[in-house]
């Protein structure tokens, strides 16, 4: 191989690290803010995906997730939380919150109609 080969085989090895990791590596949580009355409460941008995708809340305490849709990709007309029997439809421009509170901890996957665009509720134990 002559060093051009090689300059573009390692420039090539690097691209697909970083993709990779941009779509694939660890991504943080973000965590809830509680409330006065003490619900955990967190706001969620539907555009493209969730923003943000990774939440964090405790067990046992009211959550209160704000959907607000800024799209009108009809992938995302609605939001399902299978694990805790939620399901409800997001009009573009409207916030809807969906209440509810975690009995058991885990990470619980929230997702569109489609089930394309997903996002991850991580409920800590008490």
């Amino acid at each position: 191989m002559d060093t051009a080969q090689i300059v573009v085989t390692a420039g090539g090895l690097a691209l697909i690290g970083f993709i990779l990791w941009f779509f694939f590596g660890p991504r943080g949580a973000t965590a809830a803010r509680e409330t006065e009355s003490g619900v955990q409460e967190v706001e969620v941008v539907v555009r493209g995906g969730y923003t943000p995708d990774r939440i964090e809340v405790r067990q046992g305490r009211p959550v209160r997730l704000a959907f607000r849709r800024e799209e009108s990709n009809p992938c995302t007309e609605q939001v399902i939380l299978g694990d805790f029997g939620i399901s409800r439809t997001l009009p573009e421009g409207e916030r809807v919150e969906v209440e509810f509170t975690p009995d058991r901890p885990g990470e619980f996957t929230f997702h569109c109609g489609m089930n394309m665009v997903r996002g991850k509720l991580v409920v800590k134990p008490e």
